[in-house]
């Protein structure tokens, strides 16, 4: 098994072998134009996204700069996906995120690792775990989410967590390590911020 195949099997490789660096730079690329396109440019960026990554729907829309360690090039979108600025990554391996989820600013995904034993970091080893989102999920401005990790669909995660752990369908998730705080309930369906409340004339509509 070569390190281009133990990327993605959770093996320890060096991510500095000849042809993932070629292949890695050539995704950069695509990345760097796309961090220096126009706001007006709309349609030069929907182009790039989709040379970018591995699969990307329709409606998705990242607000520059992204930031990913191989462009998108092992990351699965759904549709309508929104990521705000700083958006970062850390692609060595697959991320798969499901549609109508949300991305506040400075939000970190990782897959990859680095053994905790001092002579095989010496040695430049590295692994990788993939990430699972699921649809319809808010993942909160400066949420930290770790290799290996699964959240479920309709998940609120809240601002500043680090999500270690696997989370389920909905719940509200926050803190440092991240852990369900609440199922989504009854009275998200009444208030949708502290006091204020929800024209139930807006439920249960068909998403965009």
């Amino acid at each position: 098994m070569n390190d281009q195949t133990k990327m993605h099997t959770q093996a320890l490789y060096h991510p500095d072998d000849p042809e993932i660096a070629k292949v890695q730079v050539d995704c950069l690329e695509l990345l760097y134009d796309y961090n220096q396109t126009r706001p007006k440019e709309q349609a030069r960026r929907n182009q790039l996204l989709h040379e970018m990554f591995a699969e990307i729907g329709s409606g998705c829309y990242l607000e520059p700069p992204f930031h990913a360690n191989f462009g998108g090039h092992h990351v699965h979108f759904g549709d309508n996906i929104y990521g705000n600025f700083n958006l970062t990554m850390v692609d060595d391996t697959h991320i798969y995120v499901g549609s109508r989820t949300m991305f506040g600013p400075n939000v970190t995904i990782a897959t990859a690792g680095h053994p905790i034993e001092p002579s095989l970091r010496g040695q430049g080893y590295q692994y990788n775990a993939p990430v699972h989102i699921g649809t319809n999920c808010w993942i909160g401005a400066g949420v930290l989410i770790m290799p290996g990790v699964t959240i479920g669909a309709n998940v609120v995660v809240g601002a500043g967590s680090v999500v270690t752990k696997d989370l389920p369908d909905n719940v509200v998730a926050y803190g440092n390590p991240c852990k369900v705080a609440r199922p989504v309930g009854a009275r998200d369906r009444e208030f949708y911020f502290k006091d204020l409340r929800i024209d139930p004339r807006l439920l249960d509509r068909p998403a965009d």
